[in-house]
């Protein structure tokens, strides 16, 4: 039976929002704390971040402390996690290196995901960097260094899982089974999947300005909600509600539990009550607004108070993440070993080749 390995990670170019958290922040404590897991790696793709931000290094080195600091803040704990940043391992280029070798450029050039990250970067034709155009080749290397049985993200990134698992297939297949081929594992509510931003666009992002950040005080929140999109066609209370689209049922979906709506309210038992009475009339969009901003304040106030006292000794955080790279490598020189044997690339440690050399020449 295969060791189960957790292995994800976020780019540092931001602050984490609550985005983030429902994806993936979330399960990956609860899987921290399951004891399901061996090894459980989390790491900063800063390396990955630089490809579209080379020419403001100062942004990513910035928010590594930002990005570590969200993560200790939610419960990631270190005894348990192994949290590194992704440059400070250089066997990472390594094995990029050789899977580049695996991918062809038609292949990366049909990836969706990669099609989407390149729209909404503004790139087009000779102007994409390559180091961004080969993410997928660069996540496979990542995934596959720690050996990585499960990745733990959000549904957009399950096309890069999806050809990580053809680079392993392809590897393994030329050169025997060396690469554990990893499984996606979606977050089981389906609000969470991908949550809105406040302005009710796809997707939360930090470049469009629609984010409820982790580490937001209370009254940032509160304003934010109050500002959020919910049903233009709700323009009186009395007037029936619709619940797709609807911003704020999206996020009470994913934040609400029925014991909260029972308790935080007066009128309702539970979440589907509430939301009967929005879609019948007589129920306005402030009095579901204040709801969600008394979830999200339970939500969040306890990671708050966490970052708070991080806050208080950043040295210590940075040290948190030195020891979690002394790990990452450890495990990573052990990867590059056994994939130098199989590429029959480890020239130097190949006895039997050196005195099979020998012999030949003596001859």
């Amino acid at each position: 039976m295969s060791k189960k390995v957790i292995l994800t990670g976020d780019r540092p170019t931001g602050k984490l929002h609550i985005g983030h958290y429902v994806g993936s922040l979330r399960r990956r404590v609860e899987l921290q704390n399951s004891g399901l897991y061996e090894k459980i790696f989390v790491f900063e793709a800063d390396a990955q971040a630089l490809t579209d931000n080379i020419e403001n290094p100062e942004k990513v080195r910035q928010n590594v402390i930002e990005v570590a600091l969200d993560y200790l803040a939610v419960g990631l704990d270190p005894a348990k996690t192994t949290l590194f940043i992704q440059s400070q391992i250089p066997e990472l280029c390594e094995l990029s290196f050789y899977f580049m070798d695996l991918v062809s450029v038609s292949r990366l050039q049909r990836n969706p995901t990669v099609k989407t990250e390149i729209q909404m970067r503004g790139f087009s034709g000779e102007s994409i960097p390559v180091g961004f155009f080969t993410y997928p080749i660069s996540q496979a290397a990542d995934i596959t260094m720690f050996k990585a049985t499960t990745v733990p993200v959000g549904e957009d990134q399950e096309p890069m899982l999806e050809q990580c698992r053809e680079i392993v297939r392809r590897f393994n297949n030329i050169y025997g089974e060396t690469l554990v081929e990893p499984n996606i594992l979606l977050p089981e509510n389906a609000a969470c999947l991908r949550l809105p931003g406040t302005d009710g666009k796809a997707k939360m992002s930090k470049s469009l300005g629609n984010c409820i950040y982790l580490s937001d005080s209370a009254d940032e929140v509160n304003r934010k909600v109050k500002t959020m999109y919910t049903d233009p066609e709700h323009l009186q209370v009395n007037d029936p509600g619709h619940l797709e689209g609807n911003t704020v049922f999206t996020y009470l979906d994913a934040f609400a539990t029925d014991e909260q709506v029972s308790r935080l309210t007066t009128d309702y038992a539970t979440l589907q009550e509430m939301k009967e009475h929005y879609t019948r009339g007589g129920l306005g969009d402030m009095k579901c607004k204040k709801l969600l901003m008394a979830v999200l304040q339970e939500t969040l106030e306890p990671i708050r108070l966490r970052r708070a006292e991080y806050e208080k000794d950043i040295p210590a955080v940075y040290e948190i993440l030195r020891k979690g790279c002394e790990v990452a490598r450890a495990e990573a020189c052990d990867t590059m070993d056994k994939v130098r044997r199989a590429m029959k690339i480890n020239y130097f440690d190949d006895r039997a080749l050196i005195e099979e050399q020998a012999r030949r020449f003596q001859k």
